[in-house]
């Protein structure tokens, strides 16, 4: 605003003057119904001693003359309304005047319900200057009634014109409304727009944003923020003579932001906070008093999140630093260049404490808030998309889900580029959205957007693949070695490729089975009863290629065999059937003719069996050796497969093997 805080004087009490104050002297002409706000005016001269007063929560003191200042320290006490006990006595920051002040004045206070006042001045080395008065406010007394359709509506923070970054971006890519920081508006703190003097003026692009406190004690609940700020509206304008509340924004204690002066807050509305610097600036007020004490990391995110948003929309770095020409202050006279920070504290660019030494010293961290680049940023997953090593598989369509650390009030918006085209762009609160991928490979890129400007991108590659894989052998069923006990021994076999990747086979019938990226998998069936394997082949990117396979296992015995040659018939429980043929003579054979896909001779094998020599349509396939350390019965010793079903025949010769010529044969089995 425009004014200056003086040093407070040390409690040298070279001289004390103590008024009491009541109620006698309550100007009717500020309190009148139907006024918002109402504000005793009470005059030091009229009082004489403690007076209970009409309710009020907050209290400055002034005089008539804005030139003038107080000698000394202006101290008040005030009376609780729910205790009726006196508080212990604080002093108030002095102010210095601006052009167009109506009075000269203290900050005001907070002092929360009280009904009774007493105001001294300690240390005062000269006469006080005239006209001095208490101002009590009571933000909470009835709002105004009457006729007020000729004054302009309030403005709702979201309701401003869209800045130019909230139109579509070059005719393609359309951009999201740039965001206002979440804040209590007008309507929500229930400014009295029946004060306001003026339409309210604007100015150009925000080249620097000033921090202020308002000195008026921090011992409020934040449920009170709304009072304070309706009192300090009701004080400089009905005592101070402002056309309306000097900030452009507010923010308490607990970091509730509140829309100051009326205008617009995407507008650069011209305020009254730092005298010879209104122009071509924004400025918040921290609701309290920070000489001793700083603020919260709520209070520092939510000043450096206004501060972004304005000097952000102008280009401006909030980290940097600018020069600027005074339009006249006690700093800085008419015409005079002041370097300063982006944010600056008040005393930058004024003769005064404000915002606090303490608050001051924070504003380095609220300027590396205000002006860092979006931190964090990450990929979280990709729906809509499968992770192989580092790169990314998906059939088109992907929802992206990403997270970062910077708040979402500091995010002005988010970015998806396409191999760097900008392809959508979300809300600074989102964290996904959807994209569809042509085929072939890609660079999907997030940019998160600082309300500063600056930005952090993620990328990620991603492979768009819309074909399906193939079954290039298989889904088959061939006959393997092992027991015939009971049933027979099969292996499921598949060959599946994919240009970018097989991830997985799974089998689908007749049960359910993740098969990995294997190739094949064991079973058995019953023999005679017809099965069906259905197999789904999976790619990375999620396409799928069914198949299946159906065969029936049918044993043929050693009777339907073709014989030549001698053989003798076998009965021991372990055959198959409890029968089977036995030969030892050399060149005795045995043939069987089928159709199908798939072989398997079954003998039974113990340590003086002989050799035998395989024949399959025809061809010599060589021998096989039945000699085994243990008896064995019922065993699958050779399989042979083909492609497709066929008719096909396999003949095997007894060899004569010597000192074990001996052979057991116990049929054929074959998949048909």
């Amino acid at each position: 605003m425009y004014r200056y805080r003086t040093k407070l004087r040390a409690a040298l009490l070279l001289a004390t003057t103590t008024i009491t104050v009541g109620t006698a002297a309550v100007s009717p002409a500020t309190a009148g119904p139907g006024a918002g706000p109402a504000v005793q005016q009470i005059s030091f001269a009229d009082a004489t001693h403690g007076h209970a007063t009409k309710p009020f929560s907050m209290l400055g003191v002034t005089w008539a003359d804005p030139r003038a200042a107080v000698d000394g320290t202006i101290q008040v006490r005030t009376r609780a309304t729910n205790t009726g006990r006196w508080t212990a006595w604080q002093s108030l920051e002095a102010d210095g005047s601006a052009a167009g002040d109506r009075r000269g004045a203290s900050d005001p206070v907070w002092v929360g319900a009280s009904a009774g006042v007493e105001a001294r001045i300690v240390g005062a080395r000269r006469p006080f200057p005239a006209g001095l008065r208490v101002d009590l406010i009571n933000p909470d007394a009835a709002p105004a009634t009457g006729t007020t359709a000729d004054r302009a509506a309030p403005e709702r923070a979201g309701d401003a014109r869209p800045a130019p970054s909230a139109r579509r971006a070059t005719g393609v890519v359309p951009l999201p409304t740039r965001p206002v920081p979440r804040m209590v508006t007008r309507a929500g703190w229930r400014a009295n727009e029946a004060i306001v003097r003026a339409a309210p003026t604007y100015t150009g692009p925000a080249q620097v944003f000033f921090v202020h406190h308002t000195a008026s004690g921090n011992g409020y609940s934040c449920a009170d923020s709304a009072a304070i700020v309706r009192g300090i509206q009701a004080y400089q304008v009905r005592t101070k003579g402002w056309d309306d509340i000097g900030y452009n924004f507010l923010v308490d204690k607990c970091g509730r932001i509140f829309e100051g002066r009326r205008g617009g807050v995407n507008r650069m509305v011209l305020g009254a906070h730092t005298m010879g610097f209104n122009s071509n600036a924004s400025a918040i007020a921290v609701i309290g008093t920070y000489g001793q004490v700083g603020v919260s990391s709520t209070v520092r995110t939510a000043i450096a999140t206004v501060a972004a948003y304005k000097l952000g929309a102008a280009g401006n770095a909030p980290a940097g630093k600018v020069v600027l020409t005074s339009g006249g202050g006690p700093r800085y006279p008419l015409g005079s260049r002041a370097a300063l920070w982006r944010i600056s504290g008040h005393r930058d660019a004024g003769r005064t404490d404000c915002p606090g030494d303490s608050l001051y010293r924070q504003l380095p961290a609220i300027r590396e808030i205000a002006g860092a680049a979006p931190y964090g940023l990450r990929y979280l997953r990709m729906p809509g998309a499968s992770k192989y090593g580092t790169t990314l598989y998906t059939k088109g369509l992907i929802r992206p889900l990403w997270n970062m650390i910077t708040p979402s009030a500091l995010i002005n918006r988010f970015e998806a580029y396409v191999d760097g085209e900008l392809a959508v762009a979300t809300p600074g609160s989102h964290r996904t959205t959807a994209l569809r991928l042509r085929p072939g490979g890609h660079v999907v890129t997030i940019r998160a957007l600082h309300l500063s400007g600056k930005a952090t991108m993620v990328g990620a590659k991603v492979i768009s693949d819309v074909v399906a894989p193939r079954f290039t052998g298989g889904p088959a069923l061939a006959l393997r070695t092992g027991s015939l006990d009971g049933s027979v021994p099969v292996q499921l076999q598949w060959t599946a490729t994919d240009e970018n990747g097989i991830a997985a086979v799974a089998l689908t019938g007749p049960s359910m089975l993740d098969l990995g990226t294997v190739h094949s998998r064991n079973g058995t069936l019953a023999p005679g009863r017809p099965a069906t394997f259905a197999l789904r082949a999976a790619d990375r990117a999620g396409n799928t290629v069914d198949g299946a396979v159906t065969r029936t296992p049918v044993v043929a015995s050693e009777a339907a065999a073709d014989r030549t040659g001698t053989w003798r018939t076998l009965t021991n429980p372990g055959y198959l059937g409890g029968v089977a043929l036995g030969a030892t003579a050399a060149g005795s054979s045995a043939t069987w003719q089928f159709t199908g896909s798939s072989a398997a001779l079954a003998v039974s094998r113990a340590a003086q069996s002989g050799r035998l020599r395989v024949f399959v349509d025809g061809d010599d396939l060589g021998v096989l050796d039945l000699g085994s350390p243990q008896t064995v019965y019922r065993q699958a010793i050779w399989s042979r497969s083909w492609p497709t079903s066929g008719s096909h025949t396999v003949r095997v010769e007894v060899e004569g093997t010597p000192g074990r010529p001996g052979v057991v044969l116990d049929g054929l089995v074959y998949l048909k």
